[in-house]
């Protein structure tokens, strides 16, 4: 069983470095479907497994410098606020309409990334007169293009309350909002997406470790499963790092639509009262 649980975490911590997602929503269906694992130790190890992913992948992406540190520190803020104010607010909703809410916003966002213009064809647009003052328009040296991209951020504010409000469905839901950061980086504040995906990671790890230890006090962080899982993808994020830099954009791009649809559907099917566990 430990055996199988690290593979299945090597794989998932390869695809989390790539897109950016910390690897728990490719993991709880593993463990809860796959291998009968109930649903509460299950995202125990999953919150394990985000720390794990960006422990992992960020300190590469910061030392390679893809990460914008600066943009992930001031989203960070937004995203806490956000995440807060759904934890408040999480009794007065009805859990199967955030579900749909929250379906319907992920495929919105998976239309867009469908439509946006690829990487290599994007032109330096004029900067935001916010994101100059911030100190938030840099570069990044791409593997596959060979050369030193740059890149300006765009409509600051959109991007602040974008995250503002996926910190907000990650309270009200208790799920992660990776998957709703990248797509506003790379869309609304027109990163480069493997700036939006490393950026990702490392804003990630920050909000789980934030919650693990109410996780483990509550008793949900069993140490046999969490153990190989942390390992396995601490080991599979390092592999996704160094794979994910050497990749087309546009390849990493149609990846994450595609994860983007499988989890809309997912919400789906829970709004519709279908537990897909």
């Amino acid at each position: 069983m430990y055996t199988i649980l690290f593979i299945l975490s090597m794989g998932a911590g390869v695809f989390g470095a790539i897109l950016g997602l910390g690897g728990g929503v490719i993991l709880v269906p593993i463990l809860t479907l796959g291998m009968g694992i109930d649903i509460r130790y299950a995202i125990g190890a999953s919150i394990v497994s985000v720390i794990a992913t960006s422990s992992g992948a960020a300190a590469t992406y910061v030392k390679d410098r893809i990460t914008n540190i600066r943009v992930a520190i001031l989203l960070e803020v937004a995203t806490t606020f956000g995440a807060m104010l759904g934890v408040y607010l999480s009794p007065r909703f009805s859990v199967r309409g955030l579900y749909f809410t929250f379906s319907i916003i992920l495929i919105y966002s998976a239309i867009v990334m469908l439509r946006k213009r690829t990487d290599l064809s994007d032109k330096i647009s004029l900067p935001d007169p916010l994101a100059t003052r911030l100190k938030l328009n840099s570069s990044y040296p791409d593997q596959a293009l060979g050369t030193e991209v740059s890149y300006v951020v765009q409509n600051v504010p959109l991007g602040f309350g974008l995250m503002v409000g996926a910190g907000t469905l990650s309270g009200l839901l208790g799920i992660g909002s990776g998957v709703l950061k990248v797509p506003a980086m790379d869309s609304a504040m027109k990163l480069p997406i493997k700036v939006s995906s490393a950026t990702s990671s490392f804003m990630i790890g920050v909000t789980a470790a934030a919650s693990a230890g109410v996780y483990y006090s509550r008793g949900d962080i069993l140490p046999t499963i969490a153990a190989p899982v942390a390992l396995g993808v601490l080991l599979g994020s390092w592999f996704g790092t160094h794979l994910m830099m050497k990749m087309n954009s546009q390849k990493i791009r149609k990846i994450f639509i595609i994860v983007l649809f499988l989890i809309a559907i997912q919400m789906g099917f829970k709004a519709v009262g279908f537990q897909v566990r």
